[in-house]
């Protein structure tokens, strides 16, 4: 007989926190289209508050659905997920760092 795979170790999250992890990512996509669609905030917020619920969105992807937290079981892929997240930070920032100076530098105003 075939026997079903269950995991015990308890790391898959339950029904109700894939519910109210979907819940929360609905409620802020449609906040971050309600907030561009509106038209009530000058751009420079706007761009501010889709910031915010982007980074607010992919904590609760986190937590919710990839279950990152800060348990015993979970520091390593925590410190993985930090170090990747640093380095994807420090080529973007670089990357915007050197075409900003090498467009000044050239002089393309």
């Amino acid at each position: 007989m075939a026997q079903a795979h269950t995991d015990h170790d308890g790391s898959h999250g339950s029904y109700s926190a894939y519910l109210i992890g979907f819940v929360l990512a609905v409620i802020l996509t449609v906040a971050s289209f309600a907030a561009v669609m509106a038209h009530v905030l000058p751009p420079s917020m706007t761009i501010a508050v889709l910031t915010f619920l982007a980074i607010v969105q992919i904590v609760v992807h986190l937590v919710f659905f990839l279950h990152l937290n800060t348990s015993r079981e979970q520091s390593w892929n925590l410190m993985c997920f930090i170090f990747a997240a640093a380095t994807v930070i420090v080529i973007i920032g670089g990357t915007l760092f050197i075409m900003h100076d090498t467009a000044i530098n050239m002089m393309s105003r």
